[in-house]
């Protein structure tokens, strides 16, 4: 495929994640952002999902994002800045529901459940 084909594809799953959650407590999509966080999802302000080079990036707890990695799920999330996040995971590629089952652990995390 195409490189803007693979990101029309990813911007399309992303927003079908998006119409997925639309409906969950507090989880809302931040479009007008800049920077970090541009087109994310968050929850009572708070980004935990979010498309960033290519990937679906997740805010988890460090220990999901440990095990995730292991499990080679994914990899460790810089936002640019030479060190990576420790509650960043950068998904590698998984399917829909995968992608719906950790964003909502993400949602749940960042909003306290």
């Amino acid at each position: 495929m195409a490189p803007d084909t693979d990101a029309t594809s990813l911007e399309a799953r992303f927003e079908q994640l998006a119409r997925a959650l639309a409906g969950e407590p507090g989880v809302e999509l931040a479009a007008g952002r800049r920077g970090f966080g541009r087109g994310a999802l968050q929850v009572g302000g708070r980004i935990f999902a979010m498309v960033s080079h290519d990937r679906l990036v997740l805010k988890l707890p460090r220990r999901r994002v440990a095990e995730l990695i292991a499990s080679g799920a994914g990899t460790a999330f810089d936002a640019g800045k030479g060190k990576p996040l420790a509650e960043w995971i950068a998904l590698g590629d998984a399917d829909d529901p995968t992608w719906r089952k950790l964003a909502r652990e993400a949602a749940a995390f960042v909003g306290g459940a």
